[in-house]
Formats: structure tokens, sequence, C-alpha cells
């Protein structure tokens, strides 16, 4: 490690009886995969099943729904920025800088998921509608509170680049297993005889709850912040010169952009599905295999991940693989004739080109901190993942925000048994040409915005090193 360890800023309890510190190891990876675990056991089932609960069960008009996501996601991206940078002004306890917030806050944030899933027969329009404001846009703000603290860790946790994105892989590695369970248990659980299920979805919302927090409580154990960086002399980070560092930071606008229209594609592809498979292919069922086959594409593409990187650099994977996913989306659009297998089959190979952004997106956010401290000399850890989760939580609102407006406008009608043909057009549509589009921009965005190629990493390191052993 670059720098020395400071007992004063790392886990006390990962501290021997002869005084040194833990390596770096398997029980980091597992617990920093744990922590994403936790989070999208709710952020999952939230993101594919919460519109089809809100428009079927509370009765709420798809573009109602657009608007309430569009604001809590605005919310959010305040909430973010505002916690990261609170965080950043914080002494860190014996326990770390950012893991005692996982503790902390991790129990409110699940009550508030299990919230949403009330269902309180016989209320009115307005009821529904005041209630699910709330207690979406609690869980949001709570969601900020541990989500935040347990993104910017991971350069506390080590600062050396593979390790980095180890970290990065087996987080996505919970995202993917809490993916899987949600999208093969989901569907048989909240809907009942194709039809969405109130109760189904309350004891979605509790199982998956207790989970959540029983990994959130793993991510606290096993993870240990390490890594002393460098004290910023004396200087306070000032938000206005960290705005125009970050305006200069132009890997990180890349990513910023890429990973805005990444997130707002996969919401998007999250909450279509659902009435892509059940209205166009009347087979809700069919979800559960969508899902599998999603996170096994993730699967095959980890052990992919190291070897590729370490010969060609994250960015040249990234593109091959986002060009890959576009033209799949784009030629399923031009075959709606397909049937539910093929469709599946042929959406599987999208899948794995999309896999390696996904799989490697958080070691890309290590990288741009990394170059912010080379750009200003002070390290700003929580308030540049802030800005990051920033960009996804606009990219979520977007997502919400389309997503409802789009279904309302190619004439879904959730009271309906039969959609129209129209309608059904206009949801095949939305499930491929607009993700193949976005994939397709995504490629654009990294091939001639993002600069951090294989070489110029290999320069950063070095760069960083030495002016980190400067300011001793």
């Amino acid at each position: 490690m670059s720098q020395s360890i400071s007992k004063k800023e790392i886990n006390t309890e990962s501290i021997h009886s002869n005084g040194t510190v833990r390596a770096f190891g398997l029980r980091d990876k597992l617990g920093y995969m744990f922590g994403d675990f936790g989070n999208d056991f709710f952020f999952i089932l939230v993101s594919s099943f919460l519109m089809v609960y809100y428009t079927d069960v509370y009765g709420l008009s798809a573009a109602f729904v657009g608007i309430l996501f569009l604001i809590a996601r605005l919310w959010d991206a305040v909430a973010d920025v505002t916690w990261g940078r609170f965080i950043d002004t914080r002494t860190p306890s014996k326990h770390g800088k950012f893991k005692p917030w996982i503790f902390r806050m991790s129990f409110p944030l699940v009550i508030s998921g299990v919230l949403m899933f009330v269902h309180i027969p016989g209320m009115s329009n307005g009821f529904y509608e005041a209630y699910a404001f709330v207690t979406y846009i609690l869980w949001g703000t709570l969601y900020s509170t541990v989500n935040i603290p347990y993104g910017s860790m991971a350069s506390l946790i080590t600062d050396d680049p593979i390790e980095r994105t180890s970290l990065s892989t087996f987080r996505t590695m919970g995202a993917m297993s809490a993916s899987l369970i949600i999208n093969a248990v989901g569907p048989l659980i909240v809907f009942v005889d194709n039809k969405a299920d109130a109760d189904g979805f309350l004891m979605a919302a509790v199982i998956f709850g207790v989970l959540s927090f029983a990994c959130y409580m793993a991510c606290y154990k096993l993870s240990t912040e390490r890594v002393a960086m460098p004290e910023n002399n004396g200087i306070k980070p000032n938000l206005g010169h960290t705005l125009k560092a970050l305006l200069k930071n132009k890997p990180l606008i890349a990513i910023l952009g890429a990973s805005l229209i990444f997130m707002m594609s996969t919401m998007l592809i999250g909450a279509v599905n659902v009435y892509l498979f059940k209205e166009y292919f009347s087979n809700t069922a069919a979800l559960s295999i969508v899902g599998i086959i999603q996170t096994v594409t993730v699967f095959i593409a980890i052990p992919l991940v190291k070897p590729l990187v370490a010969k060609f650099g994250k960015k040249e994977i990234t593109t091959v693989g986002m060009i890959l996913a576009a033209a799949v989306y784009i030629l399923l659009f031009f075959l709606p004739n397909l049937s539910i297998s093929q469709f599946i089959a042929v959406s599987a190979i999208g899948m794995f080109g999309y896999a390696f952004f996904n799989t490697m997106i958080w070691a890309f956010v290590t990288d741009v901190i990394d170059y912010h401290e080379l750009l200003t000399g002070i390290r700003e850890d929580g308030t540049v993942y802030s800005f990051y989760s920033f960009a996804r939580k606009i990219g979520q609102a977007l997502a919400g925000g389309i997503g409802g407006f789009a279904i309302t406008a190619i004439g879904y009608d959730a009271t309906r048994e039969v959609q129209s043909q129209n309608a059904l057009d206009g949801i095949y549509a939305l499930a491929t040409i607009v993700p193949g589009a976005i994939y397709l921009i995504i490629f654009f965005i990294i091939v001639f915005f993002y600069p951090l190629n294989k070489q110029r990493m290999n320069q950063l390191k070095i760069d960083l090193a030495e002016k980190r052993k400067n300011k001793k």
C-alpha cells in the first residue's frame, strides 16, 4: 500500500494480537459482496415490481407513478450529494469512516422498505397516492444514508487497482445474487394467477427485508477500512472548489454520463419487462427465467474480467461489450414475431455484452476518485462517489418518469383484461429499440470521451504515488 496505516482510521477489530492489521483478502471481498447483496434485495424488488404494484394493486395511473419516480429520484440525487459531503466532514471513528453509517442506518432503511408494500384495502385514490409518495421518498432518502458510505469505502479497503477490481467484481456478484433470487422467486410470490397480489408483495418485502438487514450486518463485520489516505494539510474542502475540480475531471464526467444512461436503461428494462411478459407474451413466469439468465451471463463474464482487463484494459473490454449489447437489442426490435423462448435466447447475448460494464463500473469509479485526487491534491471519496451516485439517481429519475409516461402514451390500460395491439407493439418497442439505442450511446461515450485507457491508468498510479510521497 502506498500509505502508512493510521490505527485511528481503521476498524480496531481488524488488528491482530501482535498489533498488525489484517491484510486485504477474501474476507473483505465477501464483506463487500454482502453490502450490495443487501442493497439490491430491495433495490431490484423496487425497480422490477413497484410500478406494477402501484398500478395494479393501488390502482394508480402510470402517469402519476412516473411523476412520483421522477420527483423521488431527483430528491434522492440531492440527498446523495448532501450525505456524501456530510460524511467527508466527519472525523473517522475507531471502526472507520464509512462503516459505522452502514451499521446505524440499515435497520431504518429496511423498515421503510417494508412500509412501501403495505396495502390498506378500501382507501381512497388520494390516500394511496399520498401514502405511495411519502413511503417511497422516505425509502429513497434512507437508501442514500447506507449506499453512499458503502460505495465510498471501497477506496479505503484497498488502494491497489487489481484488488479494487476484485472488490468491483465481488460487489457485482452480490448484486447479481440478489437479482437472481428476486427475479427467480419474486414473480412466483407477487403474482397469483398472472395478477398482482397485495399479500404476496408484502410477504416478498418482509422476506427480502430480513435478508437485506442480515447482509448489511455481514458487510459491517467482514469489511475493514485499512487505508489511511493522505491528510489534506489543513485544507478544508470547499464545495465551490470541488465542483470546479469535478467539472475538469474528464474521466468522471464521461463515466457519469455513461452510468446515468446505463442506469436509465436498466430501470426501464426492469419496469417494462414486467409488462412485456405479462401482456405481450402472457407469461409472467418467464420473468423468473429471464432473471436467472441475466444473472448467469454476469457470472459467466466475471472469471473473464480479470485476465481480459489485465491484457487489454477496462475501457477496451467495456466498449466491445456495449457494442454487442446494442446490436442485439436493435436486432430484436426488427424481429417482433419471435417466440418467447427465441426472444429470451437472443436477449441473453445482449445481457452478456453489457455484463462487462455492469461488472467493472465500480472499478471505474475508484479510478476517477484517484484522478480527482491527482487534480486537486485533496481526498474526497464520499463527495466524489456521491456525485457519481447523483448521476445514477438522475438516470433512475428519467427512467421512472419516462417509463411511466411511455407506458401511458402507448395506450396501456390496467383495467383492461387484454391490451390493444398498439399498446402491445409499444411495449415491445420499449423493451428492445430503446435499450439498444442507449447501449450504442454508451459505446460512443466510452470510446471518445473516457480517456483512462490501460496505458494512462498505469501512468496515473505512478503519478499519484509520487504526489502522495511529496505530501509527506
